[in-house]
């Protein structure tokens, strides 16, 4: 389950990618208003979707998704979710780029009852390495520094981001098969 950020993923991110190449493993969770995100109301759509999953799932998370994700797990639970995969999490707490979201602040540091993997880079404008660090201590995630590359999004050029399908597979604990051949998609 994809969980987009400030004004959702657009064509060239690798969320959108990954939907378009794989529709039977990702869907969106969609958000009534991108550019004015307002924490219950994001929190609550994602509840309602996590509510109707029929099977095991793992959330895949960008920017502001990731604490979207971090408020959730702080509300709700569900047996349903077995992972999530929290990329470039965006500081609402200290961005001033995100001065005009509404309740994402204070980001919750409570240790997330499932496995997590937190994605960060050195340059992201949303979040300083060390804050992205300190989310990933927090969640009991396992924390993974790319270096530089930005926001993590379609700015930072990526295309379908492979080394992120990778982490994806590290985090689901098994191989995720992924054709474009043949087109089929499964988890074995």
């Amino acid at each position: 389950m994809n969980i987009p950020g400030l004004a959702s993923s657009g064509p060239q991110h690798w969320q959108t990618i990954w939907e378009q190449q794989y529709p039977a493993l990702f869907s969106r969770v969609m958000q009534e208003n991108w550019d004015w995100p307002v924490k219950t109301d994001w929190v609550a759509q994602l509840q309602k979707q996590i509510s109707e999953l029929t099977g095991p799932t793992i959330l895949v998370a960008h920017s502001l998704g990731c604490i979207t994700v971090a408020h959730w797990a702080q509300e709700h639970s569900s047996d349903k979710i077995k992972g999530a995969l929290l990329v470039a999490p965006a500081d609402a707490d200290l961005s001033k780029r995100l001065n005009f979201v509404i309740g994402f602040a204070p980001i919750p540091t409570v240790k997330l009852r499932f496995p997590s993997i937190v994605v960060a880079s050195t340059n992201d404008m949303y979040a300083t390495i060390a804050r992205s660090q300190h989310f990933a201590d927090s969640w009991g995630s396992e924390f993974i520094n790319l270096g530089k590359k930005g926001h993590i999004n379609a700015v930072s050029g990526l295309g379908d981001w492979s080394e992120g399908k990778e982490i994806l597979q590290q985090l689901a604990g098994q191989r995720i098969l992924l054709s474009h051949a043949t087109g089929q998609e499964k988890l074995p």
